[in-house]
């Protein structure tokens, strides 16, 4: 692919457009809608640009020993960022991407193809039938960026969904997800009440700004049946450019405070950002 060309497409979901970046030789920028969606060098796999897909790097780091292969489950495609990471740091894992984009697969496979070998196995479906059909006890992670735009579907976020999720995740397996939102957080508390239902650790990893209500801003949900290994992680996300901060145990449960599981028949997408919150070109 020509370095210096831009390519915008039409696809199931949306205006797609990937973006050469001037400062790295061969990597791309998505957006989708303006909105953007992922940051891939294909030189380079285990370059993680965004600060959310660093902290959810940070978590797959940690979840078991250096180099250990893995079956991951990523509900949300994009350009594969983390597909790639994970067949660069844990070789020989076994991994199911899910995208409902069937275009937007098709356009990364075409310009941003995946290395041979990369064990990693791309389905064009809705993230939520896709899980609900998937056997028990299947994966070691799962990993949920969906965003349709800039919002998750509200059938991503329910109660049911975060069962489906445990049930899909081996015992001692790590359920993450990219989320996004502001004060008062009616959104991320109802998530962690979700999970909270189904998972007995949780963990939520954000900026201090974020955390504090003064911006909208991502944060990594993270769950488990066993301990999570949150002094290691911790240590991990303080030193980023944008150093984050690692809530767990009492501080989640009281951050979510009075909310409730969400129910299908109430479900509504995550808020909508402000203008700018994330937008690009």
């Amino acid at each position: 692919m020509n370095a210096s060309i831009p390519v915008t497409r039409i696809t199931d979901h949306g205006t797609a457009k990937l973006m050469p970046d001037v400062d790295r030789e061969r990597a791309w920028l998505l957006t989708v809608d303006g909105a953007p969606q992922s940051y891939v060098d294909l030189d380079e796999p285990t370059y993680l640009e965004f600060e959310y897909a660093r902290r959810l790097g940070h978590v797959l780091d940690t979840v078991a020993e250096a180099g250990q292969a893995l079956d991951v489950a990523h509900l949300g495609g994009g350009a594969l960022t983390l597909p790639r990471y994970v067949a660069a740091t844990r070789p020989g894992s076994r991994q199911d991407v899910v995208e409902a984009d069937r275009k937007l697969l098709e356009l990364v496979a075409e310009h941003l193809p995946l290395p041979a070998g990369s064990g990693v196995r791309q389905h064009a479906a809705d993230a939520r039938a896709w899980l609900e059909a998937a056997p028990d006890d299947a994966a070691d992670v799962l990993i949920a960026d969906v965003f349709g735009g800039s919002r998750v579907p509200a059938h991503l976020t329910t109660r049911a969904y975060a069962h489906e999720a445990e049930r899909v995740l081996r015992p001692g397996g790590v359920y993450l997800a990219n989320l996004a939102d502001a004060a008062p957080f009616a959104f991320l508390r109802s998530q962690l009440a979700n999970f909270s239902s189904a998972f007995e650790e949780l963990a939520l990893i954000a900026e201090p700004a974020v955390l504090r209500g003064r911006r909208f801003g991502n944060a990594v949900l993270v769950a488990s049946h066993r301990p999570l290994g949150i002094a290691a992680l911790a240590r991990r996300v303080a030193a980023d450019a944008f150093p984050a901060r690692v809530e767990h145990g009492a501080a989640v449960r009281d951050f979510i405070g009075s909310a409730r599981p969400v129910e299908d028949a109430d479900a509504v997408p995550s808020p909508e950002p402000p203008d700018g919150a994330f937008g690009i070109g």
